[in-house]
């Protein structure tokens, strides 16, 4: 029996519900999910799916409207240090399941929150290269 991860903070909690919104978004377009959360000692990835013969890393970024407002857009978050955590991880990840590293895509999908209206707005940028 797994035990669910428990999000205390405020941050953590629009994280979460983020991903999973992610999650329904990419299923609707054709993706099949394959893992989430992959985590190891050099970072994580938040959605592993795939579409075709392509394996997508999709690194998540969620966040409230009030901060859009001010101009902020959540892809900001998605720094090259970011990257670079996240080609290791792709690296480590494709090693540790003996996958093929021929056709794969790191994508950054934002997911804007508006609390108020009960609403999301997400944004799938792929095949991000920095």
């Amino acid at each position: 029996m797994s035990i669910m991860k428990k999000f205390t903070s405020n941050t953590q909690k629009i994280g979460e519900l983020g991903e999973n919104i992610a999650c329904k978004f990419l299923v609707k377009r054709g993706f099949t999910i394959i893992d989430r959360n992959f985590t190891c000692k050099l970072g994580e990835i938040d959605v592993i799916a795939e579409k075709g013969s392509t394996l997508h890393f999709v690194e998540v970024k969620s966040m409230n409207m009030v901060h859009m407002k001010h101009g902020y857009r959540a892809e900001e978050n998605v720094t090259l240090s970011k990257m670079q955590k996240i080609h290791r991880t792709v690296e480590i990840y494709l090693h540790s399941k003996k996958v093929s590293h021929e056709t794969i895509a790191i994508d950054v999908l934002t997911v804007t929150l508006d609390t108020e209206n009960k609403k999301s707005y997400v944004k799938l940028i792929e095949n991000v290269i920095m």
